[in-house]
């Protein structure tokens, strides 16, 4: 069993800010943007956590931390603030491979009185009159960013846990400083194992509000299914810079609406076998694909196998249709393929709906005129029967300058868009 905990910073210089500018209380701030969020993330199929804290609903455990650490010797208090002394620490910079001399010839350009050293950072902020504040020992004011993560962190999980994940910008000094406070209380690394996250890039550069360079996931949805994003997105590595462009997207939907035309293929042929856990369990491609996840959580290698696999089953759909293949082998595959997509968040819906649902996106951002498509169809249709190939050619030439592609099935004809 895994035991998820994505927090909340629910209070920062910039909910204030931004609070300001709209002049609506922080609290609804945070909760829209909270709303927001979790949209986003059902429709990527992203998991709910075990637990979901808020930084202000931890403000005693905050409290308690720092006290702990003024106590210890780890912080000092100045004018109503609270300061954790990096000096204390001889661990600092350990995590990000910083040397502690370079960083305070960099820290003295920007020179805080209140501090006794210039690296020393911020655990209790005096309030200014006009922004939110919770009472404490040292007079009305706010947690710091960095007390915040550590304080939940032990909340939740004691003085240790096993992953800590974040992108790789926060590992200094965000992560940095996680570790001196929690060492400065508990004398021992909040976490065993720290993982950092790459960039979205464009243009090679990273996407951010500050560049304004970004798409936000609404913006992505409507142009492709969200399905197609998380595809896209765990095809590379997840220390990997991600190479951001609609080109991509492209090929990462065509690549799932593959994956899809095996499942519906392979599922009409050899559908009705019932195949258990323990069999998928036996079966050479999911221990393949556990061996990948098991390399630092490789989902790009295990996207890579689920593509040969996707045309090994295509293969032996052909083999079964011939009279030269096995049902139950190919039922076996079958299950194996959706088991390893389901546990990736993919495949989890019936072709037929997935199509349905990228087929009406499509639909909206080409703004086709499906009326015309299939009057053109079943015009092309009509000159077939009769005969009429000039006739018939033309119609599909002007699907093709629509960008719709036609395939004549024993059902009849089919269309797509290209």
């Amino acid at each position: 069993d895994v035991t998820y905990v994505r927090n909340f910073t629910d209070i920062d210089d910039k909910i204030i800010n931004r609070s300001k500018e709209q002049n609506i209380p922080w609290q609804e701030l945070t909760e829209k943007f909270i709303q927001a969020f979790y949209k986003d993330m059902e429709r990527l199929h992203i998991q709910s956590p075990s637990e979901e804290p808020k930084a202000t609903d931890h403000i005693q455990e905050m409290l308690d931390m720092i006290s702990s650490l003024i106590e210890r010797g780890k912080a000092y208090e100045s004018e109503g603030d609270v300061f954790y002394s990096v000096s204390s620490f001889e661990g600092y910079g350990r995590l990000s491979g910083k040397n502690i001399a370079d960083l305070k010839v960099g820290a003295r350009v920007d020179v805080n009185e209140k501090k006794r050293d210039p690296l020393d950072f911020v655990l209790w902020k005096k309030s200014k009159p006009d922004e939110p504040n919770w009472d404490s020992p040292w007079g009305e004011g706010r947690p710091g960013w960095h007390i915040e993560c550590s304080a939940m962190g032990r909340k939740y999980f004691g003085n240790s846990f096993d992953i800590h994940g974040g992108g790789k910008d926060l590992v200094f000094p965000h992560h940095e400083n996680e570790i001196a406070q929690s060492c400065g209380v508990t004398d021992c690394s909040p976490a065993k194992f720290w993982v950092h996250n790459g960039f979205v890039n464009i243009d090679k550069e990273k996407m951010s509000k500050s560049l304004g360079n970004f798409f936000t996931l609404r913006d992505v949805y409507k142009r492709f299914h969200p399905e197609a994003l998380r595809l896209f997105l765990i095809s590379s590595h997840y220390r990997s810079p991600i190479d951001f462009s609609m080109k991509n997207l492209e090929d990462a939907e065509k690549v799932l609406l593959r994956f899809y035309e095996t499942l519906d293929n392979a599922e009409s042929i050899a559908g009705g076998h019932n195949i258990s856990l323990e069999e998928i369990k036996t079966h050479p491609f999911l221990a393949k694909c556990e061996k990948a996840m098991n390399d630092d959580f490789n989902t790009a290698v295990v996207v890579a196998h689920l593509n040969e696999e996707s045309r090994r089953i295509n293969s032996e759909c052909s083999l079964v249709i011939s009279g030269n293949g096995n049902k139950t082998n190919l039922a076996l595959r079958l299950a194996t393929f959706k088991l390893v997509g389901e546990l990736l968040g993919l495949l989890t819906g019936s072709p037929e709906k997935i199509r349905q649902e990228i087929f009406n996106v499509k639909k909206i951002e080409l703004g086709l005129d499906v009326e015309k498509i299939e009057s053109l169809i079943n015009n092309r249709n009509e000159a077939r029967k009769n005969k009429d190939w000039g006739r018939a050619d033309e119609c599909r030439d002007e699907l093709t300058q629509m960008g719709v592609v036609l395939e004549d099935t024993s059902k009849g004809t089919e269309w797509k868009i290209k």
